[in-house]
């Protein structure tokens, strides 16, 4: 059955479209800008491949901004990029993959002081970063962590933990014991019932929660920037480091620089888009 939407609903929602979508626009736009039509007064906003136009509110389109940010040698972004890849990625999946485990044992079994527990896992995301970032910055030196992409790894899995056992555990939940059971009785160890009955049922859990551990390991900047020097730098940092460059040349790399960080998040969340609905409606809806 369709469901007609009330016109006043349709105006909201294109509302909301235009006040999400507008900063994301208008940074497409200014990575594509010429350094005078990022500055000009009044802006210039529709672009355009001929001639500059200062009568109209058009701008010269150019790529310069992103031939600059992606040079090779110097202070290109380009290895930051890959770090945050590397570190978000590898963190993302042993955050998910232990907070799995972890959250099938809260489920399934019975666990002394299990809500001192759960909570005392919750407690370790009350805390802001930098309240922990000296006496981590103090323990990475000693251990020979700093500036190390496994380093950034550990530090990423261990703050996501928390909120992957939590959110997992919410999915496990909604799944009747009776199919483990049956398995078991079946012959399989609770290590196969584990991979082959309660994982593949929770996959939607497990991709959405993959999202969401990986926004929070990609935006970091706190860690990034007290516990990396060089080498595992990762792209909020670089671009930090753009920002703090004076004069107004900046803008264009800049935001040439936040397209390209944007990009990889965006893309993997519109491929897990349809996973990602299915796992914040996991066991909402019963027959």
């Amino acid at each position: 059955m369709n469901r007609r939407i009330h016109p006043i609903g349709l105006i909201v929602l294109l509302l909301y479209a235009v006040v999400s979508l507008a900063p994301i626009v208008w940074l497409v736009l200014t990575s594509v800008k010429q350094s005078t039509d990022i500055v000009a007064t009044p802006p210039r906003i529709v672009p355009t491949l001929g001639e500059e136009m200062p009568e109209q509110p058009m701008f010269r389109f150019t790529l310069d901004a992103y031939r600059r940010i992606l040079r090779t040698g110097g202070d290109s972004p380009v290895p930051n990029l890959v770090n945050s890849v590397v570190v978000a990625s590898v963190s993302t999946i042993a955050s998910v993959f232990l907070g799995a485990f972890a959250a099938y044992g809260f489920s399934r079994f019975r666990v002394p002081g299990e809500k001192d527990w759960l909570f005392f896992i919750l407690s370790t995301r009350l805390l802001p970063p930098l309240a922990v970032a000296v006496p981590i910055s103090w323990m990475y030196y000693k251990l020979g962590l700093f500036d190390t992409h496994f380093g950034l790894i550990l530090l990423y899995t261990c703050f996501n933990l928390s909120f992957s056992t939590w959110m997992m555990k919410a999915f496990m939940d909604e799944i009747p014991a009776a199919y483990e059971e049956a398995a078991l009785l079946d012959g399989y160890t609770r290590m196969q019932v584990f991979f082959r009955i309660v994982l593949p049922q929770v996959t939607p859990g497990l991709l959405a929660t993959a999202v969401f551990c990986l926004i929070t390991a990609w935006n970091e900047f706190a860690f990034a920037l007290t516990l990396t020097s060089e080498r595992a730098e990762t792209m909020p940092v670089q671009l930090n480091a753009i920002a703090r460059v004076p004069g107004q040349d900046i803008w264009g790399p800049l935001a040439a620089g936040a397209v390209l960080f944007m990009l990889p998040v965006v893309a993997f969340g519109l491929l897990m888009r349809k996973h990602l609905l299915r796992g914040l409606t996991f066991g909402t809806v019963k027959g």
